[in-house]
């Protein structure tokens, strides 16, 4: 058997049911949480992104969530540098590092490692941010296209945030994103056991993800969203406001639409992502698969777990 620790990844689309699987884990085995899921970061952003709540922290303590203020950003390289750290912590002592969430492109930058791409700069994304309210994006896609014209062939005009990440590179460093990104940080050092969660019908999904957000309705999600809007630092290019739902209820309070609009939206732009989750993980390799729907799913992830333990110590 190998030597590197062990690691256990739980995926799966949002709504599906991790949470509630992976406190169920912790109870069972000695494994401490760390957050997969770029909405989590932000503190005052609780309902919108079913934050695992205090209560439910209590009992099983999650990492890498409530790091940074709506204002500041967060990449997928910040992200591995953190979760290295904290699984580095928590194998040290002798525990089993279990990451949770939605958000892919973490697991996958965390499992292949990252180009070296430099830090956001705030003063430069600013004015990338500038120039495109003055000149609007088309005119910065045909200025990458000019500097990098394979970036610009995979970044569409209407995805500023891909688009401005790759004016910065270049803007920082000289170079472009298409040069820097020939070469990758080392591969994750750990035996990782992956699996995804989620029901196996699309429409038990969509169900839930509908149930979800009127229940954040009436949990108090408005208001959460207008305490941030009163801010006046905050904006809908920021990547805190494009998560899903506080998007569509920054534009409710900003009159774009109307209530019921802002409910239809938000239910369509979650069920976008869940599609988004779902077709990542389907070409996921070496995933073993849960039903939410099935009651003796964390019977059998923990008994996988058990069954790696066991081999690993033999």
């Amino acid at each position: 058997m190998g030597t590197e620790p062990l690691a256990i990844f739980l995926m799966g689309p949002t709504a599906s049911g991790k949470t509630s699987l992976a406190m169920a884990l912790c109870r069972a085995l000695p494994c401490e949480l760390i957050s997969v899921d770029s909405a989590l970061v932000y503190r005052g952003m609780d309902i919108g992104t079913a934050k695992p709540t205090p209560q439910e922290q209590a009992v099983a303590p999650h990492r890498l969530i409530d790091l940074l203020d709506p204002s500041q950003a967060y990449s997928a390289a910040d992200f591995r540098r953190d979760a290295l750290a904290a699984m580095a912590e928590i194998s040290a002592a002798g525990r089993i590092p279990l990451l949770v969430g939605g958000t892919m492109l973490y697991f996958k930058a965390l499992l292949e490692g990252l180009s070296p791409l430099p830090s956001a700069d705030a003063g430069i994304r600013a004015q990338i941010e500038a120039e495109a309210a003055r000149f609007g994006w088309e005119q910065l896609h045909r200025e990458l296209a000019d500097i990098d014209p394979v970036a610009a062939a995979r970044i569409h005009p209407n995805d500023p945030q891909r688009l401005s990440r790759a004016l910065e590179v270049f803007r920082i460093s000289g170079k472009t994103l298409t040069e820097l990104t020939q070469h990758k940080d080392d591969p994750l050092p750990y035996k990782v056991l992956q699996f995804a969660i989620a029901p196996k019908e699309r429409s038990l999904l969509h169900r839930r993800i509908a149930d979800r957000f009127r229940l954040m309705l009436e949990q108090g999600f408005e208001q959460e969203v207008r305490t941030l809007y009163q801010r006046g630092d905050l904006h809908p290019n920021l990547p805190s406001i494009r998560c899903v739902g506080y998007r569509q209820m920054w534009d409710y309070l900003n009159g774009v639409v109307g209530y019921d609009e802002m409910v239809e939206r938000g239910i369509a732009a979650t069920r976008q992502l869940a599609k988004r989750q779902l077709t990542w993980l389907r070409s996921w390799p070496d995933v073993h698969w849960l039903d939410t729907d099935n009651k003796e799913a964390d019977l059998h992830l923990i008994e996988q777990v058990r069954r790696a333990l066991n081999e690993r110590q033999q």
